[in-house]
């Protein structure tokens, strides 16, 4: 409870201390001395810094010999500016009434803190971090008290009041960043997020509450490589590791999805990896192909990572492999390579392809076709089977005679229904 009090004690003195900057006749603002800060449209009060409160000065603007306010206006040491703007805007000099320099103030305008707008993402399951902006601008210094509290369960008096649930400060990485990162958070606790916006004029605060189950968005994965498969124009082995921010335990582990597609096409085709490897089978031979990668938790948790940076690979252009004929050596060999006399093949055009991919392996062709053979013919054995039982068991016209049952042959006669005894 003390550290509660703590943190409200903290917000009412910063409030209580805007409060009385803005509405005392001679501010004490934060910030760069010899600076008063006003708004525009309002009435602006300057005192003049070096002479005692109520003492007759006169006032001049900077690099002006032009009075603005003589000793006596019954002011004293104040400049009352009715309803500043841009104009007004600049230095003042304050001199005694012998003309010695007493002071100079440098008059800003600007405008009081709006709510800022506070985002929070966890790059991992154990850390979180949180950063903001001003939703308008004020054109005063400005500055961000920032801190976090776990909230409880509606109706737990135990847990509310324990010092455990905060709040706490969220440091800001590096100091004055518009970015703070809490550590060691709980994975399945949602916390209360509190920015603090604060200027010359005022203050504005920012609750957001958060949940590392909803903000979880994992780094992209990282050390993405592609590389052909010799011998298979039409394959490439694409191969990446988790981010380095992720802490992998068994517990907690990523899933991916990949991207790829050839330099002439703008469309992407998507695989989910079982892994942290993919063969794609349904490369376009002879061309360059985009690969990109990301990741998520692995139980959906969040959202997908950004993608990876793009990595390039080309197919193998070398020929199929092909077994060697019996007789020969046990080996595997390459086709013949095409003679010198041949006419080379034409090199593939990089200009766009208005013809559809063809993504189908021949090997996934030849299994379908066998698939669908075999249940063809299983098909038309059972269709066999079941209508040669039908015309076993089917019974025969009413006045007709009676066949033997199907089971007859296998009942001996002296056994059957109405069969005299011998």
């Amino acid at each position: 409870m003390s550290s509660s009090c703590s943190g409200l004690s903290r917000v009412l003195v910063a409030v209580a201390i805007a409060l009385v900057s803005t509405s005392s006749p001679c501010p004490q603002a934060w910030g760069p001395p010899g600076v008063q800060y006003g708004q525009p449209g309002r009435s602006m009060t300057l005192c003049c810094p070096g002479v005692t409160s109520g003492a007759p000065v006169s006032w001049f603007r900077d690099g002006e010999t032009r009075l603005l306010q003589g000793p006596d206006s019954g002011l004293g040491h104040e400049l009352v500016l009715a309803r500043a703007d841009s104009t007004d805007e600049g230095t003042y000099i304050c001199r005694t009434l012998d003309g010695a320099l007493k002071g100079i103030v440098t008059l800003q305008l600007g405008y009081p803190p709006a709510r800022p707008v506070v985002s929070c993402q966890a790059a991992d399951y154990e850390n979180f971090s949180c950063t903001w902006s001003p939703s308008q601008v004020s054109g005063l210094p400005t500055r961000y008290l920032t801190s976090y509290r776990k909230k409880t369960v509606p109706g737990a008096d135990g847990q509310r009041m324990s010092p455990s649930t905060g709040p706490w400060p969220c440091p800001q990485d590096p100091p004055g960043a518009s970015r703070c990162v809490v550590h060691g958070a709980e994975f399945w606790s949602q916390y209360r997020i509190n920015v603090t916006e604060v200027n010359p004029l005022g203050v504005s605060t920012r609750l957001l509450d958060v949940s590392l189950q909803s903000i979880l968005r994992p780094d992209p994965p990282q050390g993405l490589r592609v590389e052909s498969v010799p011998g298979y124009p039409r394959r490439l082995r694409a191969s990446w590791t988790y981010p380095a921010s992720w802490p992998r335990q068994p517990h907690f582990l990523l899933k991916f999805r990949l991207q790829y597609r050839p330099a002439q096409h703008p469309a992407w085709s998507t695989v989910e990896p079982a892994g942290l490897e993919e063969v794609i089978t349904d490369a376009v031979a002879g061309l360059p192909h985009a690969v990109r990668v990301s990741a998520r938790d692995f139980l959906d948790a969040g959202t997908w990572s950004a993608w990876s940076p793009e990595a390039w690979g080309t197919p193998s252009i070398g020929p199929l492999p092909k077994e060697i004929p019996a007789g020969g050596q046990p080996h595997k060999q390459l086709e013949e390579e095409p003679q010198a006399d041949c006419p080379a093949s034409p090199r593939p055009s990089l200009l766009p392809d208005p013809r559809p991919l063809d993504h189908r392996d021949p090997l996934e062709q030849v299994a379908v076709l066998a698939s669908l053979g075999i249940f063809s013919f299983l098909g038309l054995a059972a269709g066999a089977l079941a209508l040669g039982l039908w015309l076993r068991l089917r019974p025969d016209g009413k006045d007709g005679p009676q066949k033997p049952g199907f089971l007859a042959p296998v009942i001996p006669v002296d056994k059957l229904p109405g069969a005299p005894n011998l």
